[in-house]
């Protein structure tokens, strides 16, 4: 089965439609077609039905009507028709049923008003227009009348009337004084719908004499004035003044005070009123009050809600308004007028009527002979609209009879129809509110197939896109359309074709394999034709690479790619665009080949950036962003407002932030009294908030300004605010950091840190020193010094305490008072050394020293602590000249001992303890002698293995260099090690502390042994040296080494082994430097010498340690 649809509004353009058809035979615009086809009259244009003209320039009523053959023009006028070929006023326009009514020549607008119809006619039937109803504007004069002067008390209500004159149409009003000013309006005063001036109530500044209505009429561009009205507004005050000299009646004006009042409605008067609106049209529903004070006005709709987007309110809420009513909008409008004694309402029952309005208008229809047709012609309104046919502008039902037409109320149903039922219908809808009338032609045409589209014309499309194939055609009736592929193909079928009414083939997805020739038949009763047209299908044109997004500083470079990939065939050009327009004609805006590049970006290169691509069949385009950014530009308009004596507020507008966020605000201030051109921080804000309320010191000259930080970094600083300089007080705050140290034994040096300037308050900063002996004087000692930070009190007894204050005074006054802190007079060195000094040996390298703690009173100073000096006298194991190192121990605070650390065993030392303060160091205390005990000795200082034999090794070795003792034997051990590298048995033997060597005889031949070797002491054994040897091969095997150890091949073989040897022994020296995997290794690790462990020093018992150096020639 073929596929149809209708043709979409993108295809139209290939075929356009003469007009709209119910059935399926379609006319296309052809302009040959057009010339040969006859066709209906149809009215293209006319007057509009109600048509007002300005009687003082022509009056032209517009008919246009087009059909084949041309349409002849009539009109009637009131029902009659007009001949005017009898009135030299009016003429026709040539080949247009147009009238022009000559009135600038003599005529009178007022001769042709009436009600004005065109016929346009030719041999397929009759047209008509609308009703066209000529009135001529009108602006009339304002009658006379004599006004009176409106004398009225303050506070009641006015109303001014205009009562302008009819015109046509209705005239604008508007109120003005005799300067031409409109007068000013509010929710006080404020002008009706029907032009009237309402007051709610009056003030003495109502009072004036040109309250002046204008009316304008803009059919006839004039202006209409009334005369002017005088209000006079008696207030209060001058009321019984007023009353004695002009009026009698005092009941009307009494000397009361202005009274509020509850609103009352001005208009409409009544609780409820009726109003009717057209369906479209705009609803003005209007409430004006009375009352003081003013009141408010309020609307509601009972029951329901005022309609979304179509309510609006005018003249300060007085007049409601509803755009595009509809039924649904009549109802019970109330509104309220409040203030507050009370309020007021007015109930409008509004409703909805409408005129005709079409729901289905009739058709053209265009039918070949012997097809049937309908003319539908549907319509509503309120009340609902009358239909009426008319038949070539005659009434259906004395027009001549057709057997192929029926009428059935709103249509005209049509059978096997023939050229000769061609006519125009005319559908009138009505109703009192007015009129709808329809043209609707029925046009029967018997013509042969005709295709219109040109031969051999050339389709290109992009693949994967649809392709459209037009067989644009005409006949009647109505030809079946085949599309063919090739010259001699078969008929095209199938889903992947679709078949249009317009004779269109569509592919919906057209692909290489589309390309060809293509042959379109149409064929009715009266004929055959046929068309061929060609299609080619491209590549598509594809950005392989877009442009991306961009973030670039200010001054910077960036740079767009677009490279594309495009059919072969095809010409692309690539256009880029900045916001969707061309590009700014800079040099800065480099264009190349598949890329654009930007220079020195600005602020003004912001924007998206597409590149467009395009041949003669698609077009592709990307885009990207490019933001620009930059440090802030600084804030502007500082300001300072609040100022008082100890705080401002600074406010500020942020400069543009450059497309980066405004992340904080930072404020500095200028002392312009003190430190002048100085800016110093003051405090910062979030970039949210553009004022600050900041605290200020007194005596100070301010000027802010503020700096704006973004992630870009910080603004250049804005222009300085104004000026502020507070008033001068008392200092709120003394010097700090006060100090009181002598520098000599006699002497107070007392130190502090001066105010800064804005810290002084006023003028004449100066400093209050007081001082006094701590716990002996009871007054102070004061003295009153210039700005400076130290004051020296001589002639003090050493090292005192003081109790100390310094206080800030300016010419105002003094700072609060001072807190005191306690100082001391100059130190000198200590008197007394320690006693009692006492040691205590622990082990061979550590002892503990106790003393006695000196009296405070000979400490003259400060105490820091004690120091021990001690040093080694001789070693006990040997006697040698040395050089003698003296170490120090320095233990802080008040200690009465000491840990000494790191001493040598089996030795002899002295020590001293003196006592610290802060002038130096005291006199030492007696030199006190103690020794070590013996330790475990050092490794012996070497192990040689010499002389190997068959099953023999001799060992030799050097003592101790450190023996920490008198030694009492050596320990060898020795083990066999095999090819694997594993250990065999281990052998030990304690060898005589007088002996240096040993053979080892009965050892098993060519075997390797590793030794172990230590010295001992009646401690315990030190630490141990190790080494590795081998014992020869056997001796027939050495005598042929001898028989060919003259050989060249025999020495180089050795050379070799012993080279692998060599690397052997490095690795194994290596391994056994870093612990190795020998047991023996193990046990040295396990068996350290306990003594050798590290020492605590949380309790500070361990103190400072210092060294000194010196030679000593006593014998150790």
């Amino acid at each position: 089965m073929m596929k149809k649809k209708s043709v979409s509004a993108r295809k139209a353009s290939l075929v356009l439609f003469l007009c709209q058809m119910i059935s399926a035979l379609d006319v296309p615009l052809d302009s040959k077609l057009l010339e040969e086809l006859s066709q209906p009259p149809t009215i293209t244009q006319q007057s509009p039905k109600d048509y007002i003209v300005d009687p003082r320039e022509n009056i032209v009523i517009q008919c246009e009507a087009k059909g084949k053959p041309p349409p002849s023009f009539s009109w009637t006028r009131n029902g009659t028709h007009f001949d005017i070929d009898k009135d030299a006023q009016v003429t026709m326009k040539p080949n247009s049923g147009t009238l022009v009514i000559n009135i600038m020549n003599g005529g009178k607008a007022e001769a042709y008003e009436g009600v004005y119809q065109c016929t346009a006619r030719n041999e397929r039937g009759a047209a008509v227009s609308n009703n066209i109803v000529i009135r001529p504007s009108r602006s009339p004069l304002w009658t006379k009348e004599k006004l009176e002067p409106n004398h009225v008390r303050e506070g009641d209500s006015l109303v001014l009337h205009c009562r302008p004159p009819v015109g046509l149409p209705p005239p604008i009003i508007f109120w003005m004084d005799n300067a031409f000013q409109r007068l000013p309006q509010s929710e006080r005063v404020s002008q009706g719908l029907n032009g009237d001036l309402y007051f709610s109530n009056v003030q003495p500044e109502d009072t004036r004499e040109d309250y002046i209505c204008y009316a304008r009429f803009n059919h006839t561009q004039t202006i209409q004035q009334k005369q002017p009205i005088s209000v006079k507004v008696f207030s209060m005050d001058s009321l019984n003044d007023t009353i004695a000299a002009n009026l009698s009646d005092t009941d009307i004006f009494g000397a009361k005070p202005v009274t509020e009042r509850q609103p009352v409605l001005l208009t409409p008067t009544g609780s409820t009123s009726t109003k009717v609106e057209l369906r479209g049209n705009v609803l003005l529903l209007e409430c004006i009050a009375a009352g003081l004070p003013t009141p408010v006005i309020r609307w509601i709709k009972e029951g329901g809600e005022l309609p979304a987007n179509r309510t609006f309110f005018e003249n300060f809420k007085k007049t409601l308004k509803i755009i595009d009513v509809s039924e649904a909008d009549s109802g019970n409008y109330k509104c309220i007028a409040r203030n507050r004694l009370g309020s007021a309402h007015h109930v409008i029952s509004v409703t909805v009527k409408a005129a005709p309005y079409w729901i289905t208008a009739p058709r053209n229809l265009v039918l070949s002979p012997g097809e049937d047709g309908t003319l539908i012609c549907r319509a509503n309104g309120n009340p609902k609209p009358d239909i009426s046919w008319l038949a070539n502008g005659v009434p259906i039902a004395i027009a001549p009879e057709d057997p192929s037409r029926k009428v059935d109320g709103d249509t005209i149903i049509f059978s096997h129809v023939q050229e000769r039922s061609s006519a125009v219908y005319q559908c009138n809808a009505s109703n009192e509110y007015g009129y709808l009338l329809a043209n609707a032609f029925v046009n029967v045409l018997a013509e042969p197939p005709r295709i219109l589209t040109p031969a051999n014309k050339l389709y290109q499309v992009i693949a994967d896109s649809p392709a459209l194939l037009d067989c644009a055609y005409f006949g009647s009736p109505k030809p079946e359309i085949e599309w063919f592929k090739g010259v001699k193909g078969s008929i095209l079928r199938g889903n992947e074709y679709v078949f249009h009414d317009n004779g269109t083939l569509e592919i919906p997805v057209a692909q290489k394999d589309s390309t060809g020739t293509y042959t379109c038949v149409a064929r009715n009763e009266l004929g055959k034709i046929q068309n061929e047209v060609h299609l080619e299908v491209k590549d598509p044109t594809m950005i392989i690479k877009q442009p991306e997004y961009k973030v670039i500083q200010r001054y910077g470079q960036a740079s767009f790619e677009c490279v594309i990939k495009h059919d072969s065939t095809l010409l692309p050009t690539i256009i880029w665009l900045k916001d969707n327009a061309e590009l700014p004609d800079d040099e800065r805006f480099l264009v190349g080949k598949d890329n654009l590049t930007i220079m020195n970006v600005t602020d003004k290169d912001d924007g998206t950036y597409t590149c467009i691509v395009n041949t003669t069949l698609d077009s592709v385009s990307a885009s990207a962003v490019l933001t620009v950014v930059a440090r802030p530009n600084p804030p502007f308009d500082l300001e300072l407002t609040g100022q008082l004596e100890r705080s401002v507020e600074l406010s500020w507008i942020p400069g543009d932030e450059n497309n980066s966020p405004i992340t904080n605000f930072v404020i500095e201030y200028e002392d312009g009294l003190h430190e002048p051109g100085v800016w110093h921080y003051q405090t910062e804000v979030p970039g949210t908030q553009t004022t600050v309320q900041l605290k200020l010191s007194p005596y100070v000259n301010y000027s802010f300004r503020v700096i704006a930080v973004n992630e870009i970094g910080r603004s250049q600083p804005s222009e300085p605010s104004e000026q502020y300089l507070t008033k001068s007080a008392n200092p709120d705050e003394n010097p700090s950091n006060v100090q009181g140290i002598g520098s000599e034994p006699d002497n107070l040096v007392i130190t502090w840190e001066s105010l800064k300037g804005f810290q002084s308050n006023g003028p004449g900063l100066q400093y209050k020193v007081s001082w006094r002996q701590k716990d002996v004087d009871d007054e102070w000692t004061s003295v009153i010094v210039a700005n400076v930070s130290k004051y020296i009190v001589s002639g003090t007894p050493t090292f005192v305490p003081y109790e100390i204050k310094v206080q800030a005074l300016n010419d105002l006054g003094y700072a609060p008072e001072p807190s005191e802190v306690i100082g001391h007079s100059g130190e000198d060195l200590p008197m007394v050394a320690p006693g009692n000094v006492q040691v205590h040996v622990i082990n061979s390298t550590l002892a503990k020293v106790h003393w006695d703690t000196v009296p405070l009173k000979t400490v003259r100073g400060h105490l820091q602590g004690y120091k021990v000096y001690y040093w080694k006298v001789q070693s006990l194991s040997r006697r040698s000249r040395r050089h003698v190192e003296k170490k120090i121990l320095t233990f802080r605070g008040n200690k009465t001992f000491g840990m000494l650390p790191g001493l040598e065993p089996y030795s002899s030392y002295k020590l001293n303890v003196r006592v610290v303060n802060g002038k130096g160091e005291g006199p030492a205390s007696p030199d006190k002698l103690f020794k070590t005990p013996e330790g475990v000795p050092s490794s012996p200082s070497f192990l040689r293995i010499t002389n190997p034999t068959l099953d023999s090794l001799t060992l030799e070795w050097g003592s101790p260099t450190h023996p920490n003792g008198v030694l009492t034997s050596y320990i060898l051990k020795f083990q066999p090690i095999n090819n694997t590298h594993e250990l065999g048995p281990l052998v030990e033997i304690r060898i005589p502390a007088n002996e240096s060597s040993l053979i080892l005889k009965n050892l098993n031949y060519s075997t390797r042994y590793k030794f172990y070797f230590n010295a001992q002491t009646s401690v315990g054994s030190g630490s141990q040296i190790t080494e590795e040897a081998i014992t020869i091969m056997d001796e027939a095997m050495a005598s042929r080494q001898v028989d060919i150890a003259t050989q060249g091949w025999f020495i180089g073989l050795m050379c070799a082994v012993a080279l692998l040897i060599l690397i052997l022994l490095i690795v194994c020296f290596i391994r056994r430097n870093k612990g190795g995997k020998y047991p023996v290794k193990e046990k040295e690790d396990a068996h350290a010498d306990p003594e050798i462990q590290p020492m605590k020093e949380d309790d500070g018992t361990f103190g400072e340690y210092r060294l000194f150096s010196f030679v000593s020639s006593a014998p150790f």
